[in-house]
């Protein structure tokens, strides 16, 4: 079982839409997957979960509020399933540690530790145990590992093949935590000038969070508290096309692209001189724009259309390029993490 958290410092990449179809990929070819919603704005668990199953899940129905006699996903609201926000709201208030929560199941071999907004109040607490980690602090450890024994105990409970961790595109205090509790980084990024300053940022700090846990926290932490390994491997990276425009030209594109690896080697692998020819692209996404809005209403992955969603004549030709694009994406991640393994 491996933990994969996407994660790029720039938005706007398709990240959430990486993360959703990676999920219904992986379970398609038989695996059983766990995604893990750690960004405060929640994409990934509306994308999952329709209106109604949200109101539920957010305790927002009115009393009056009348839902859908059969549902797409009947077991979301259940006693014991929640938000990762509900999760952790003891350390917040100050009234305990985290109440775990039973991830919801999606579909037959796909599962779902939803987000909710009300995560962001999580940040103050994690940005202030940060330095008092480094004194082997357990208040602090609880809350800095919170994210990681949540999603430990739903381990547990499904047996999950693989983890994927869909994370907000910053470098704040929530973040740092959902990184350390990953055992890999998959980074989608966008041939661009923002997408490059982001693998700038991102790289070095990567590398300072994962030497001080390393370094200065696990020496010092009880013996009691589940830890992560802090390990956050670079895994490699997935290029996002933009939408062809007049006004961008193919080789505004081009000049980025080509400068990627080499920043990409440099700043979050630490080489330098960077290696010669680095090869880190673990594949590239073309653009299914036209795709995405019948796919949102028919509340299913892109490579899943049928006639019956308006994916009719060449549209239908286009799912099948998706779904064997991502199918191969999928069999390439995997290729890079049995490599990772027998290092």
């Amino acid at each position: 079982m491996t933990s994969i958290a996407l994660f790029n410092n720039k938005g706007g990449v398709g990240k959430t839409t990486l993360v959703y179809h990676l999920a219904h990929m992986y379970q398609r070819l038989g695996a059983r997957v766990l995604t893990v919603d750690l960004d405060p704005q929640s994409n990934l668990t509306s994308m999952f979960l329709d209106e109604d199953d949200l109101a539920r899940l957010w305790n927002e129905a009115e009393q009056t509020f009348q839902f859908q006699q059969q549902k797409l996903f009947p077991t979301i609201r259940t006693d014991s399933t929640g938000t990762i926000a509900e999760a952790v709201r003891p350390i917040t208030e100050g009234t305990g540690d985290v109440e775990f929560i039973r991830p919801a199941q999606i579909n037959e071999g796909l599962w779902l530790l939803p987000g909710d907004l009300e995560l962001s109040r999580f940040e103050d607490d994690l940005s202030q145990s940060w330095g008092l980690t480094f004194k082997g602090d357990p208040k602090a450890l609880r809350a800095m590992t919170a994210f990681y024994r949540i999603i430990q105990s739903a381990r547990r409970e499904i047996d999950p093949d693989i983890i994927l961790i869909d994370i907000g595109p910053n470098l704040g205090a929530i973040n740092r935590a959902a990184l350390l509790s990953s055992d890999t980084v998959l980074m989608p990024l966008a041939a661009e000038l923002f997408s490059l300053r982001g693998l700038r940022n991102l790289g070095p700090t990567l590398r300072e969070w994962r030497r001080d846990w390393k370094e200065l926290v696990l020496p010092r932490a009880p013996e009691q508290i589940e830890l992560p390994a802090g390990d956050m491997h670079p895994l490699g990276y997935v290029i996002m096309q933009p939408t062809v425009r007049l006004d961008r030209p193919v080789l505004a594109y081009q000049r980025w692209l080509e400068r990627i690896p080499l920043v990409y080697d440099r700043y979050v692998l630490g080489n330098d001189p960077p290696s010669a020819k680095p090869d880190h692209e673990i594949a590239t996404i073309r653009n299914y724009r036209s795709l995405m809005p019948l796919a949102h209403d028919a509340r299913k992955p892109m490579f899943d259309l049928r006639p019956a969603d308006g994916a009719m004549g060449s549209t239908q030709a286009y799912v099948q390029t998706c779904r064997s694009e991502f199918e191969e994406l999928t069999r390439r991640i995997d290729t890079r993490l049995a490599a990772m393994a027998s290092e």
